[in-house]
């Protein structure tokens, strides 16, 4: 079995709203010096298999078709 990591970012230019408000929020608790936040999100994969680079392969597959929108996102992929 492959463990892999995926990490979605929204790509530079985009707009996070939800990271505007995470970094709003972060002020008003008290947390000062954040410059900015931008949010993403994190898939922890397990693909039956051994082969690691088809694996990979398998996931940059799934992230074009379904984990990210990549008109607006990057997405990288990590073997554990």
């Amino acid at each position: 079995m492959i463990k892999a990591r995926v990490t979605v970012t929204l790509k530079n230019g985009v707009l996070d709203p939800q990271g505007k408000a995470i970094k709003g929020g972060l002020g008003a608790l008290g947390f000062e010096g954040v410059e900015s936040v931008r949010q993403g999100k994190v898939f922890d994969l397990s693909v039956a298999g051994d082969d690691a680079k088809a694996a990979e392969k398998s996931i940059s597959n799934m992230c074009e078709k379904l984990l990210a929108n990549t008109v607006i996102e990057n997405y990288s992929v990590e073997i554990l």
